[in-house]
């Protein structure tokens, strides 16, 4: 029987990003977490902040995965549209969430007080679920299988956090590197026929210009060690039997 394999869709939300102004950094800290979680990040889609694009990636994406993760925009600014935009692609309205408001007076009791602008960051799609934030007081958001995160880093690593445990998911993916110096067009039969001989496992090549000299790095992925260990091993041995050496833990 084939195992069931657990997929999640992030949409990243912001013009920001799109014009470089601010490099993302929230895809690498989801993907690795998600793998702890026995989840694959599936697909990733940065879209500006227009309702329509946020719409049309939010529901094309969510369809066609287990979980959909969207980062940024659920500030309390008025560009901040992605709570708009997730209850228009849901067809349901925008909310306060008394939760959210009780959380946000309180983190504001002493910054300022609760204003309108800051009610913003208790909107929610009718029906939502929150969750926690510790760092920034704004609470993220959960509906169906709709994950609204913060666009800052940290903030998103502390919803991550608030959510360990908490979706199903299958094993987790484990990864083993091997680098070599050696072109990767060159070895591209003997990494195809290494992965062919290893059911359950996946080979990712990753060439690099350094020192003056071409080399790679190669990934073995899979989801029992043994598995993985194995198919190290045989790839340290097809590199040796044709002159290479090849480098435990990448170069």
């Amino acid at each position: 029987m084939t195992e069931r394999i657990w997929t999640a869709a992030l949409v990243v939300i912001g013009d920001e990003i799109l014009s470089g102004r601010t490099q993302d950094k929230n895809v690498a800290q989801i993907a690795t977490w998600l793998n702890v979680q026995g989840i694959r990040l599936a697909e990733v889609r940065v879209v500006s902040d227009r309702t329509e694009a946020i719409v049309e990636g939010v529901n094309a994406l969510r369809a066609r995965n287990d979980y959909l993760f969207t980062t940024g925009g659920i500030g309390p600014t008025h560009d901040d549209i992605t709570v708009d935009a997730i209850a228009a692609a849901l067809g349901v309205e925008v909310t306060h969430h008394p939760q959210a408001l009780a959380v946000l007076e309180r983190y504001y009791a002493s910054r300022g007080g609760l204003t309108e602008a800051r009610k913003r960051m208790a909107r929610v799609p009718e029906g939502a679920e929150l969750i926690a934030n510790k760092l920034s007081g704004a609470p993220g958001i959960r509906i169906g299988n709709i994950f609204i995160m913060a666009g800052v880093p940290h903030i998103t690593a502390g919803m991550l956090d608030a959510l360990t445990g908490t979706l199903e998911g299958g094993r987790p993916v484990i990864s083993r590197t091997i680098g070599c110096w050696v072109a990767e067009s060159e070895v591209a039969d003997l990494l195809r026929e290494t992965e062919r001989a290893h059911e359950g496992v996946a080979i990712g090549s990753y060439p690099f210009f350094r020192e003056g000299r071409v080399g790679a790095n190669f990934v073995v992925r899979a989801t029992e060690p043994a598995i993985a260990e194995a198919c190290v091993a045989d790839l340290l041995a097809r590199l040796a039997a044709v002159g290479l050496a090849g480098v435990p833990d990448g170069i």
